[in-house]
C-alpha cells in the first residue's frame, strides 16, 4: 500500500470522538496517526493499520524547515 507522511486516511471504524479520518505523521514498521476530530495520536503496527484503511487521500506535505542564512 502506498501511504506517505501527510496523507489523510479514512478508516473502516470510527474513533470514539466520531471521526474516521486520520493524518499520517510517521511511517515505518508502525504508523503514527493523528485523529482529525480530536487530535489524539496513536501508534499502530503497519499490518493492522493497512487492514483498517478504507481510502487514502493525499494531504498537505509536512512543512520543511528553512536553514538560516539561505534566504535571498
Amino acid at each position: 500500500m502506498d501511504v506517505k507522511v501527510g496523507d489523510i486516511l479514512t478508516m473502516k471504524k470510527k474513533h470514539p470522538c466520531g471521526s474516521e479520518r486520520w493524518q499520517v505523521l510517521r511511517i515505518g514498521m508502525d504508523f503514527k496517526l493523528k485523529c482529525l476530530g480530536c487530535g489524539h495520536q496513536v501508534m499502530l503496527p503497519r499490518s493492522k493499520a493497512e487492514k483498517s484503511i478504507k481510502s487514502i487521500s493525499r494531504g498537505e506535505k509536512p512543512p520543511v524547515a528553512k536553514k538560516r542564512g539561505m534566504e535571498k
